[in-house]
């Protein structure tokens, strides 16, 4: 059963009015004759005075309230809401609520996502839901406008970020007691499955690179920083030369390049806390860098401290250098991919050349090693091949120990393989041919070598129990007879 707050706790006052009109057209209000005569004429209504931004009073009436209960319950909400400074409009519109909501938001979410936030908000938003009282707003408003969206061929992934932008909204309304609940959770439409990825094999890669260094040596150098490191984008075009350091081999992370609406450039920090790190670096990526460096750099003497990836010393637009990266792959003859690939690239390579997933998840700086081995291990051609090689190898194993062979631990695949790490891995390395096996020898008998890759035939050699065979023994040259 529900209790009526105490009237004299409550601020402003509680009436009952009607729509009720004279002959001159003009409402009666709280005059009219019924409202005495009959209970249920009319409707219940409250008005409470509310300072207002510039400092002066104005008179809020909201009216509509089935019974003077609930319309003391709403004033006593809306009293509440002034001595926090947060009006419970129950007749707030969504529109209104949206705005403050966004404004509360500045304090705390970086200038890229509030403009992401605005332009939902602003554009999608406030159009179609924004003139309904956020108290009126139902799930079947929000099921209309998705309906909306994707009859006029809006993208899935727009509308679930413009929905889930509304979600965030209405649950603050919650966690704050603005509404009983979120009509926006469960989510109306799902999440959209990412798109496949198609990533650069080492081949193109390779090819690349090597065509970028000629006509374009910038991206060059920027396309190994990233690939050799896994840096972000906005990372890679915000470092600085204060952050490198080349004889130790490392740099250091400290802030990110953004682009508010594709403008306006600014610098803000990187968006995980762990991202703030140092990052080693590699003798190639050292030698890239080494290039950014002195008077080869446009002409001109690149200034202290000032951007590694500049032009005449302002940093690169992300959106330039998207595009002109694309025009470098068309020329390259490779497919396209986003900047963003390198850095799962990177991964990918890493954890094919047996990098424990561990290192990996430490190196790209990730907060958990799920969103590494879930989102950047995607699979390559070469550790395709080392998971089949693996199989292979254990199947073989198992054979050869129940025939009671001993198990050759030379075809065992080269991710298993000890290896310093100083060392090339070994499928970079040349194979070499095999050596074939060396016919039965007498004793006494030993290798003769020649520059010569001919074989030779070695005359019948004559001892006391008649004739033995002659060697042939396989040399770096060649085949060579062996002498007696």
């Amino acid at each position: 059963m529900r209790c009526s707050p105490t009237p004299d706790k409550d601020r402003g006052r509680v009436y009952r009015r009607c729509g009720c009109r004279d002959d001159r057209r003009r409402q009666l209000g709280t005059h009219c004759p019924h409202l005495a005569a009959d209970p249920h004429h009319g409707t219940w209504a409250f008005a409470v005075d509310a300072p207002t931004a510039d400092g002066h009073r104005r008179t809020v009436r909201r009216a509509g309230f089935p019974d003077e209960l609930d319309a003391r319950i709403a004033l006593r909400r809306f009293n509440l809401g002034l001595d926090s400074s947060v009006i419970t409009d129950p007749w707030q519109t969504t529109a209104q609520y949206l705005r403050t909501w966004l404004a509360e938001k500045e304090l705390h979410l970086k200038p890229t996502t509030i403009a992401r936030y605005r332009a939902y908000i602003e554009q999608d938003l406030i159009p179609a839901l924004g003139t309904i009282p956020l108290d009126d707003l139902t799930r079947q408003h929000l099921a209309a406008f998705v309906t909306a969206q994707l009859r006029h061929h809006r993208g899935r992934v727009t509308v679930h970020r413009i929905m889930s932008t509304l979600s965030s909204a209405l649950s603050d309304a919650v966690t704050g007691e603005r509404l009983p609940r979120n009509p926006a959770k469960p989510p109306l439409i799902s999440r959209p499955a990412a798109a496949e990825r198609h990533l650069w094999t080492e081949e193109q890669a390779a090819r690349f690179l090597r065509f970028t260094h000629l006509v374009d040596p910038l991206y060059a150098d920027l396309a190994e920083l990233m690939i050799g490191t896994g840096m972000r984008k906005g990372e890679t075009l915000a470092l600085r030369w204060d952050d490198v350091h080349l004889p130790e081999r490392t740099l250091f992370i400290r802030a990110t390049l953004s682009a508010i609406d594709n403008n306006q450039l600014l610098l803000t920090a990187p968006k995980p806390k762990g991202s703030r790190a140092w990052v080693a670096l590699s003798d190639r990526v050292v030698n890239a860098l080494d290039e950014r460096t002195g008077s080869r750099v446009f002409g001109q003497i690149t200034p202290a401290g000032g951007y590694v990836f500049h032009r005449h010393g302002r940093p690169l637009h992300p959106k330039t250098v998207l595009d002109r990266f694309h025009l470098l792959c068309d020329k390259a003859g490779v497919p396209r991919i986003a900047l963003h690939d390198l850095r799962h690239l990177a991964a990918s390579f890493a954890l094919a050349a047996g990098t424990p997933l561990p290192v990996v998840s430490k190196t790209l700086r990730h907060r958990t090693l799920s969103t590494t081995a879930n989102i950047y291990a995607e699979l390559t051609h070469l550790a395709a091949r080392a998971a089949v090689d693996a199989i292979s190898w254990t199947l073989n194993i198992a054979d050869r120990a129940i025939l009671g062979q001993p198990a050759c631990r030379a075809h065992r695949p080269w991710h298993q393989n000890p290896r310093p790490h100083h060392r090339l891995a070994a499928h970079q390395m040349q194979q070499m041919p095999e050596r074939a096996a060396e016919w039965p020898m007498w004793s006494g008998d030993h290798h003769a070598t020649t520059s010569r890759p001919s074989i030779k035939k070695a005359a019948p050699a004559r001892s006391g129990n008649g004739l033995r065979p002659a060697v042939l023994q396989v040399g770096t040259t060649g085949f060579e007879p062996a002498t007696p």
